[in-house]
């Protein structure tokens, strides 16, 4: 049945690029077959890199050029029925945020011009035509759900996650970013959060291990994993210099994304062995902060009981004054700080009381 499947992805692939040649418009023609070329059906073999290099120089040109680059890709992500042309469609979506053009990831951020979640329109994908078919489908709605999410991501930060084209504008990204009010940074962090959950969620299928084109998706997500980590240290940064100013509300806010984020410290392990000192640090940056802002709280609970014991004194104090007032009448008087004492014919009469702190 796998001989027989390959065989008849072969022959589509021959079939789609004569159709290609015939229908396709002149200008557009080596557009759609180096699309073609790069998002064949065999299911063993990942794009081949040249094929994304070519399909992505198309980039360089007019805006035209790269609008009609994303609609044809976009036309084959969600015409077809096949896992492997789908996943990798999806790595050549993957490889325009991470390499494309500006021009390029231009209109691949304004497409469709609605937006919004689930665009790509792949959560209902299946293709049963075998075993492996049918557990490349998982990887399919997940990979297009995780790519929604990065280009989601991509739209809050201003700028698309572990780009190239952006990383030359990374030493000017903790003087923006210690610009932004409580409420943004926050917003940022949650949406790198959203980000770092979904890489955690990627399918358990045993037919899938060692699978060429799996590998591919991991070796991409793990590259946006150390880029997303390292977003997140320099907001995490940024907190950790306004913790002492933080409402209670922001701390309460902070607490709950240091606490979803060790949620998946474990998951998100699997997903990169490089770098393994910067990873080590970012997670005892988490656990610092996140006994930080829980020191502060305790803080804050404490100073809030003192200050309610100390309202609490003050009411009795005045409600004392009130009964020796409604007692004595005018004959009490406030005037100092000090115990006095005025001797009338029949009692004592308080010259003043003390305040009590």
């Amino acid at each position: 049945m796998g001989r027989l499947a390959n065989l008849m992805g072969i022959i589509k692939d021959k079939v789609s690029q004569s159709k290609a040649a015939i229908i396709s418009k002149p200008k557009t023609l080596t557009l759609h077959l180096s699309l073609l070329r790069a998002t064949t059906h065999d299911p063993s073999t990942p794009p081949d890199p040249k094929r994304l290099t070519t399909l992505l120089s198309f980039g360089h040109s007019s805006r035209a050029t790269a609008s009609a680059v994303i609609e044809a890709l976009m036309d084959r992500l969600q015409t077809t029925h096949d896992a492997s042309v789908a996943i990798k469609s999806l790595i050549a979506v993957h490889h325009i945020v991470k390499h494309g053009s500006f021009i390029l990831q231009d209109q691949l951020s304004v497409y469709p011009s609605a937006g919004g979640r689930n665009y790509l329109k792949l959560s209902n994908f299946r293709d049963n035509t075998t075993p492996l078919t049918w557990e490349l489908s998982s990887w399919v709605r997940w990979y297009a759900l995780y790519l929604e999410h990065l280009l989601s991501t991509s739209r809050v930060l201003g700028f698309f996650l572990s780009s190239s084209s952006s990383s030359v504008e990374m030493d000017k990204e903790e003087e923006k970013v210690s610009a932004l009010v409580n409420i943004d940074l926050l917003k940022e962090v949650d949406s790198l959060l959203s980000l770092l959950e979904q890489m955690c969620k990627t399918p358990d299928c045993l037919h899938v291990r060692g699978n060429p084109l799996v590998d591919d998706i991991m070796g991409l997500v793990g590259e946006d994993y150390l880029s997303a980590i390292n977003e997140v240290s320099i907001r995490v940064s940024e907190f950790n210099n306004r913790l002492g100013c933080l409402s209670l509300g922001d701390s309460v806010e902070l607490a709950c994304a240091l606490k979803r984020l060790e949620d998946c410290k474990e998951r998100l392990s699997v997903l990169s062995h490089r770098k393994r000192v910067l990873i080590e640090a970012f997670w005892g940056l988490i656990t610092e902060l996140k006994d930080k802002v829980a020191k502060e709280r305790a803080y804050r609970d404490e100073r809030m009981i003192v200050s309610t014991g100390r309202r609490d004194k003050a009411s009795e104090s005045a409600r004392f004054a009130d009964r020796l007032s409604r007692r004595y009448g005018d004959s009490v008087r406030f005037s100092s700080a000090r115990f006095g004492f005025n001797r009338f014919p029949n009692f004592l009469v308080l010259d003043s009381i003390e305040s009590c702190a």
